[in-house]
């Protein structure tokens, strides 16, 4: 039914070595210019303004992901026999496309458009783009099937666990190439392991208890690197600017002052949902772009505000208590700092594993022997003192590092 390339297509990766396509549809929703536009997103957002080598787009690991989905559906017996072909091309294509809808600065941008990821990504997939029409000509009703694994809504409940589970393609990939591009070797963990010992169960993609020590170490590299890398405090003030300037922006549009700025700029400060052809305009190319002309503004606050994102003048941080948010915000009173724009406050708190979150994913399921499915935290120590533990929490507060001397 689903039509195979002349002959397998290969492109060298640094985490997987290689990345193998034999479907037609997949290799033709590669070369669109929506997937071709990931090459425009950065991965980690904020992190090349802390680990400089961090620079891996949204495309590089998109392909990751579809890569482990595919090892996944031909190599794990267990899945392979579950699944048929149309069910292993949707899910390899859920994973393929599973971030179409991610904009500049990766999370940070839902916060910018109050909207989430997910929600454009299913859009670009089932709302006439060139995505829908190539998945709609190969088979029909496939657009919505590839959207539904993503919304956690497919009739078969085993290809969401593939894609966004707890122990999912997505997160392995991610971590192994994060690991990778910003050498925080703590990142890594087995995923040859993990594979041998997946198996289906009731529905469930399980692991076999001889593979518990690799989910272990999967579970403390996501501990590592959200400390490390995605909640690191430069990050976060790097992030934390880009709000702001975006926040003025949107102050101005209100008040009709509104700047000259790029077309895509002035969609995000009419703080409004935008449509697909605005929203394909907004990379990170754009934004360099926007910054650039910002600087230039009349503006003074939008000026410092762009000077400060694209010349890496980052705001300075501490910890966030009752008297450091005093003596902060009467500095800023002091040295004229309107503190809407140049005082931020960002909580973060992090368990490496929850067996059962709010966003539909499953939790991490282990066959133990005599066959008992337990999920994981019954079943390993380690991991039961990561969820019954205390919560670890980072708050920060972000200011003008100029204002350091008058605290």
């Amino acid at each position: 039914m689903f039509r195979k390339t002349n002959e397998t297509k290969v492109m060298r990766d640094p985490v997987h070595g290689y990345i193998h396509v034999d479907y037609g549809i997949i290799w033709k929703c590669i070369n669109t210019a929506w997937f071709q536009r990931l090459r425009r997103i950065r991965q980690l957002g904020g992190a090349h303004m802390v680990y400089h080598a961090a620079d891996h787009t949204r495309f590089t690991h998109s392909l990751g992901v579809y890569e482990i989905v595919r090892r996944m559906v031909n190599e794990v017996p267990d899945l392979r026999d579950a699944l048929d072909e149309k069910e292993k091309i949707t899910v390899m294509l859920a994973g393929l496309l599973h971030d179409l809808g991610h904009g500049p600065y990766s999370h940070t941008f839902e916060k910018i458009i109050r909207g989430s990821h997910e929600e454009y990504t299913c859009r670009i997939i089932e709302e006439g783009t060139e995505i829908t029409e190539l998945l709609e000509a190969e088979c029909p009703g496939l657009a919505k099937e590839v959207a539904d694994v993503i919304r956690h809504t497919s009739k078969n409940p085993l290809l969401p666990q593939l894609v966004s589970g707890q122990l999912d393609a997505d997160r392995m990939d991610y971590l192994l190439r994060d690991a990778y591009f910003t050498g925080t070797k703590y990142g890594e963990f087995d995923l040859e392991r993990i594979l041998r010992t997946l198996r289906v169960s009731d529905s469930k993609v399980v692991v076999k208890e001889s593979g518990i020590y690799a989910v272990e170490n999967y579970i403390m590299a996501r501990y590592h690197m959200y400390w490390q890398v995605y909640y690191h405090p430069v990050c976060r003030s790097y992030e934390s600017m880009l709000n702001s300037l975006f926040l003025r922006l949107q102050d101005l549009y209100r008040a009709g002052n509104m700047p000259v700025v790029p077309a895509g700029f002035r969609a995000l400060a009419e703080a409004r949902v935008l449509t697909l052809e605005e929203y394909f305009l907004l990379d990170e190319y754009t934004c360099g772009y926007g910054f650039a002309v910002l600087k230039d503004a009349e503006d003074p606050v939008v000026r410092d505000l762009a000077s400060r994102v694209q010349d890496r003048r980052l705001f300075a941080y501490e910890e966030n208590n009752a008297d450091a948010v005093r003596r902060v915000q009467e500095a800023l009173e002091g040295a004229g700092y309107d503190p809407r724009y140049y005082f931020a406050m960002d909580e973060v708190g992090q368990r490496p594993y929850v067996p059962y979150s709010n966003d539909g994913s499953a939790p991490i399921w282990i066959r133990v022997h005599g066959g008992e499915i337990k999920e994981i935290s019954e079943a390993s120590t380690i991991v039961s003192s990561l969820v019954n533990g205390p919560v670890l929490r980072d708050d920060r507060i972000f200011y003008p590092a100029e204002i350091k001397s008058l605290l």
